[in-house]
């Protein structure tokens, strides 16, 4: 097919391939989604002050991410239920990481079980891991994903209950299985949908106790996603954490936090270079990444983007999203006078 020439000119060619309640599970955001929208304009409210006269003729965006060596910044984000996107579901996601040279994260409700999903792929790929009511399925999640080979588990701490999705509530949710799940005990809620608050597998008691268990019993790196305060970033290095994301659902939770490029830099100063911060949320562009980079990010990552794609066109799809803002990232590079991400400094922004 011929391509768009950028990712945000994906989206309608997705929303016209997709059913509405499907475009509208993915796409939409919490409450009124102010949010949703100003993760986007956070962005693009940062302006550039490029660095002239710089031999940009050789460029590097290699970086290294906890014990992986990686040819970019750009990982996949976790998204539920691929199958509602394309038959191939998360290997063909996974198809495309491998094509876009990208570490991918796969959710604890994928369309796939970790184990199938997981087969037969050479990239790296983490698993991000929601706590369950019961602690052993918890604990049997994360044995499951690492014996698949996910080189990481990404808890995310922002989603304890429910969040007023009023596009799902209008529209109802897709169907969707979840194979991860489908041996662990859900917990049967009676309460009428419009007052529901808790999720019917999600832990309502996830707390620090969860989180220092989970360190304690993982046979790999754990980091935390979800996390928005510095003092809270502070907190999980201080216990442990490999790493942290500061994300706020993709604004699909609590409407009116900040927007993830707001957050970004109390957390990096807060963290201190102790272990990786890596951010989500309204990156469409590979200027977005260098600006990322230049607030102290270690990487980012990417999930409606990739979505549309994976849409679109399957694992080439996937891969154009990931070639395009590693593109442009480059091109961001060579006209800011920066030739590796760590000349992606604070000052490259206008202050």
């Amino acid at each position: 097919m011929d391509w768009p020439v950028n990712v945000g000119d994906l989206e309608p060619l997705a929303r016209d391939r997709l059913e509405p309640i499907a475009y509208d599970y993915v796409t939409g955001g919490a409450a009124d989604e102010l949010t949703l929208a100003d993760n986007v304009a956070a962005w693009r409210r940062l302006r550039l002050a490029p660095r002239n006269l710089v031999d940009v003729s050789s460029l590097d965006t290699s970086t290294k991410l906890l014990r992986h060596d990686l040819p970019h910044p750009i990982l996949l984000a976790p998204v539920a239920a691929h199958s509602l996107f394309h038959p191939g579901a998360e290997r063909e996601t996974l198809r495309g990481a491998t094509a876009g040279e990208a570490l991918a994260v796969l959710s604890t409700m994928s369309s796939t079980a970790v184990e199938d999903a997981a087969a037969g792929v050479s990239s790296p790929f983490w698993f991000q891991l929601y706590a369950q009511r019961d602690p052993s399925a918890t604990d049997s999640l994360v044995a499951r994903a690492a014996a698949a080979g996910a080189a990481a588990v990404v808890l995310t701490v922002d989603t304890p209950t429910l969040g007023a999705r009023d596009r799902d509530r209008r529209m109802g949710l897709p169907p969707s299985t979840y194979p991860n799940l489908s041996d662990l005990p859900e917990e049967p809620d009676d309460t009428p949908p419009h007052r529901r608050v808790f999720h019917s597998r999600f832990s309502p008691s996830l707390s620090w106790p969860v989180l220092r268990h989970l360190l304690d019993t993982s046979p790999v790196p754990v980091l935390v996603k979800g996390v928005l305060r510095a003092d809270v970033a502070a907190q999980a290095v201080d216990a442990g954490v490999a790493g942290v994301v500061v994300s706020n659902h993709g604004g699909r939770n609590l409407d009116t936090v900040p927007a993830t490029a707001d957050a970004l830099p109390g957390v990096v100063q807060a963290v201190q270079g102790r272990v990786p911060v890596l951010v989500d949320g309204g990156i469409r562009r590979g200027t977005d990444v260098a600006k990322a980079l230049m607030l102290g990010a270690d990487a980012v990552l990417v999930g409606r983007p990739y979505v549309w794609g994976l849409t679109v066109g399957g694992a080439e799809g996937v891969a154009f999203v990931l070639d395009t803002l590693r593109t442009e990232l480059e091109m961001a590079m060579g006209l800011l006078g920066a030739t590796t991400l760590a000349d992606l400094t604070p000052d490259l922004l206008w202050d």
